[in-house]
């Protein structure tokens, strides 16, 4: 099913460019009364989007518990867990630091801001995107559930995750008293895996909706407007695919071609539909596939998506210099270094806020004295890049998990048999 899943995702994904692009073209004439009508017609195509992503976090929460507690109970030893927590931490913030700075980097050589012949809008001007200041103790406190219900329900990683690893570790404790919460534990992820076994069969038509709603509203001229700093923003993204997948080659060797074979499929959901979450339970199918043992991957996935966002970091250092350069404003190399570091920091407490790198970005620029209009200029277009920094931080986390594992000896060779 994997491989002809991929083929129809593939198919879905050109069928929506076509029918989007179609669509915009025979209705839309640059009228209000045609926009209104494109917008309609996105309205109907996003349900089936909408749908597929309730399921997806129908199932995020209970997989993410039922997989890491299972993990846990597996590795019998604390100290195990802690190994691999301070392991993939220091891979994430190595990840993170490099993304940053290598998308600072990048829009420096680049210029995509400079000469930009958009209309700047005022200083002044709203962009919607709610945002507020950066709270060390309500970030840390949040961290931690107050009710596994509540956890569950609003589908928090982070404190899912906190709340699986106590679990665990007391099933651990207790030893031989568990072992029937045990046998249950890992009959739920068999039920779960299965459950997201029948979620991503609706995949394609969802990839397709996604695709097609987004060009029929708006089209192949906003691209164009913004086609440079889109191009220099994606030709970014690639750069940094050939650095963070080079660096994982450096750990597992060749295996890194069959790494990137093994995750197309949750590559592609997470391109075509921009969320991360959407390609989460295939992606911890495909990592065991390829030798990453669950105990492994079910303990960094959860903790990449809050802390390994390769592509919403370089995006974000990208995005607030393209602002500062359309407004001619320059920043010194020591403000810009500052301004990696605070988006280092704040960035760390957006998991699960809508558009996220957009709220990040949007609280940082007043910090340096850089309009937080200058969003606007992106807004148009940053579900098309979204799509791009989705993927990558999927391939980031892939990366991280079969590093992690690696360094834990338990990444077997190519040919070998994967862990049981």
């Amino acid at each position: 099913m994997g491989k002809r899943l991929t083929t129809y995702i593939f198919i879905a994904l050109l069928l929506g460019l076509v029918v989007g692009l179609a669509l915009n073209m025979a209705i839309g004439d640059g009228s209000a009364p045609a926009q209104a009508r494109l917008e309609e017609i996105a309205g109907y195509f996003s349900i089936v989007t909408a749908i597929f992503l309730r399921l997806i976090k129908m199932i995020i929460a209970p997989l993410v518990f039922s997989t890491l507690v299972a993990g846990i109970a597996q590795m019998g030893d604390t100290k195990a867990l802690g190994r691999i927590g301070i392991r993939s931490l220091g891979w994430f913030i190595g990840a993170s630091l490099l993304s940053l700075g290598l998308g600072l980097l990048l829009v420096n050589l680049f210029q995509p801001g400079v000469g930009v012949h958009l209309t700047l809008p005022a200083a002044s001007a709203a962009t919607g995107v709610e945002t507020g200041a950066f709270n060390l103790k309500d970030f840390i406190s949040h961290i931690f559930p107050t009710s596994m219900v509540d956890a569950m329900a609003k589908n928090e990683i982070l404190q899912i995750v906190i709340l699986s690893i106590f679990v665990g570790v007391a099933i651990t404790a207790i030893g031989e008293k568990a072992e029937p919460l045990v046998r249950a534990i890992d009959a739920l992820v068999h039920v779960m895996l299965q459950i997201t076994d029948y979620v991503m069969r609706f995949a394609p038509f969802a990839v397709f909706a996604a695709v097609a709603g987004t060009l029929t509203e708006r089209g192949p001229k906003v691209i164009g407007q913004l086609a440079y700093f889109m191009g220099s923003f994606y030709l970014s993204l690639l750069i940094l695919w050939a650095i963070l997948l080079g660096i994982g080659a450096l750990f597992i060797g060749r295996r890194i071609v069959d790494l990137t074979r093994q995750v197309r499929e949750p590559l592609l959901v997470a391109f075509s539909t921009a969320s991360s979450e959407a390609a989460y339970p295939r992606m911890l199918e495909a990592l065991e596939r390829f030798g990453v043992p669950p105990r492994v991957a079910s303990f960094v996935l959860p903790l990449g998506y809050s802390f390994n966002l390769d592509g919403s970091m370089i995006y974000m250092g990208f995005a607030s210099l393209f602002i500062a350069q359309a407004y001619g404003i320059h920043l010194p190399i020591e403000t810009q270094i500052t301004m990696l570091l605070v988006l280092m920091v704040t960035s760390k407490g957006i998991a699960g806020v809508p558009r996220a790198s957009l709220v990040v970005i949007a609280a940082t620029l007043p910090m340096f004295h850089i309009p937080e209009a200058g969003l606007l200029l992106i807004l148009a277009v940053d579900h098309f890049l979204d799509m791009g920094r989705t993927a990558t931080n999927v391939i980031g986390n892939a990366v991280a998990s079969a590093v992690v594992a690696k360094w834990e000896g338990d990444l077997p060779r190519a040919g070998s048999p994967g862990p049981q």
